[in-house]
């Protein structure tokens, strides 16, 4: 049975899921963030997925990048696996600005989270809930 990774679990907030992935936002306002977690027990790279799991995720990333990217007019989207801390496979959807305090390095390890406020965190969810509503799985909506 999937389990969440507990780091993943309490860094980030559920926004739904995919055919394939659960779909989180991180709880982090510095940037727009979303993370896929492909419902597989004890992956830890891409490679050990299937073949067919393998075109589903790279099909559902590829939709949140897009999205996201259009939705904050971002500069660049940084998406990546890298499972040094989490080693469950996760793909991070980072939109990224020139702007941004950290622009260019990597975000991961830098500085220190800002939590969203609870204002922020049901608008937040209730855009991107709206924005990825063409691959939300309908079928059970006990996570939304």
């Amino acid at each position: 049975m999937f389990e969440l990774d507990q780091r993943l679990n309490n860094d980030t907030l559920i926004l739904g899921h995919f055919a394939l992935c659960e779909v989180l936002l991180m709880n982090d306002a510095r940037y727009p963030w979303v993370i896929l977690v492909p419902r597989r027990q004890e992956i830890t790279e891409i490679h050990q997925l299937d073949v067919s799991d393998q075109q589903q995720l790279m099909t559902e990333s590829s939709f949140v990048a897009s999205k996201l990217a259009a939705m904050v007019h971002a500069d660049k989207m940084n998406v990546a696996a890298l499972g040094n801390v989490v080693s469950q496979l996760h793909l991070h959807h980072v939109a990224r600005f020139k702007t941004d305090q950290t622009w260019p390095a990597p975000v991961w390890g830098t500085g220190t989270a800002v939590p969203y406020s609870e204002a922020e965190q049901q608008a937040l969810i209730t855009q991107l809930q709206q924005l990825f509503k063409e691959l939300m799985n309908n079928g059970d909506n006990s996570t939304l």
